[in-house]
């Protein structure tokens, strides 16, 4: 073989053959994902404990007041710790999945981690999957540490097996929104250093427009339709319907769980996270061409 000229060679063409797919490259990134968060252990703490943390305290505050609704037959009751739980969920699920992903592409944007990455062999699709996978198994064991909590220090009951159904879709669809929306909120922040202090407010304020620290009901008309624009209101109404009675339906804005609607306004941001996601995101700083 002459210099210059590929080698083309059966044992070259063997060994490219060899190299392994998208997908175990995903699964490998999802492992090396997972290590690099527990290694953040700040933000491991805060992302873990925060959920398990609110429903600890206002469980324990208002745990012997029943939260008291007027569904026009009639008045229903159910306790603070069983209506908390599903918007604790719901930000859980918002934590591990929008701000997580949101803030550490960013700061990995800031290191070059991102720049030194794309120079690899790795497909761009790979780096993707292996946020997904990372998300998904940090909600899975924030979901089950919450669940446990508000069982084993609240009493809340579980729902009947039926429902399970729609928590498991709900929660898929939820944390792929989220983190979809994550991949293309973070090229907002201009820096790593500040992109916890773009990301977090944007969090706080939804957790509040969203029915998450309070009755959904009580908020303000305008509120309520500002939090209808947003993923998370659907994703708690959607949480509410397999923790809560079917008879709280008629508390919420249409008289219905409206599950067929929750799918839908998931579905459309995670479809604009993703358009916006692959028009906006950078594997360079701004300064960095």
């Amino acid at each position: 073989m002459t210099a210059g000229t590929p080698d083309t060679s059966p044992a070259r063409s063997a060994e490219r053959s060899r190299l392994p797919g998208t997908l175990a490259v995903g699964l490998v990134r999802a492992r090396v994902e997972l290590l690099g968060f527990l290694r953040e252990r700040d933000a491991m703490i805060f992302i873990f404990a925060y959920p398990l943390i609110m429903m600890a305290i206002f469980a324990s505050v208002f745990g012997g007041e029943d939260q008291v609704f007027d569904l026009g037959t009639g008045r229903m009751e159910v306790n603070f710790p069983q209506y908390f739980l599903p918007g604790m969920i719901a930000t859980g699920i918002m934590l591990s999945s929008f701000q997580t992903v949101a803030t550490s592409i960013a700061t990995e944007r800031d290191d070059g981690t991102l720049k030194r990455l794309r120079a690899t062999p790795m497909p761009a699709v790979a780096y993707f999957l292996g946020k997904v996978g990372e998300v998904l198994l940090v909600s899975v064991v924030q979901i089950a540490a919450l669940v446990a909590l508000a069982v084993l220090a609240f009493d809340v009951p579980m729902p009947e097996a039926g429902r399970w159904w729609t928590f498991a879709w709900v929660f898929v669809l939820g944390t792929a929104t989220g983190t979809v929306c994550g991949v293309a909120f973070s090229a907002v922040p201009r820096s790593g250093r500040s992109a916890s202090a773009v990301v977090v407010p944007v969090v706080l304020v939804l957790q509040f427009i969203s029915g998450v620290f309070f009755p959904y009901p009580s908020l303000p008309d305008w509120m309520q339709q500002v939090a209808q624009v947003f993923p998370l209101k659907w994703l708690a109404q959607g949480m509410r319907s397999v923790f809560l009675p079917d008879g709280f339906a008629a508390v919420e804005t249409a008289g219905e769980w409206q599950h067929l609607l929750i799918a839908g306004v998931l579905g459309l941001w995670l479809i604009l996270g993703l358009v916006i996601g692959v028009r906006t995101f950078r594997w360079r700083r701004r300064d960095d061409g």
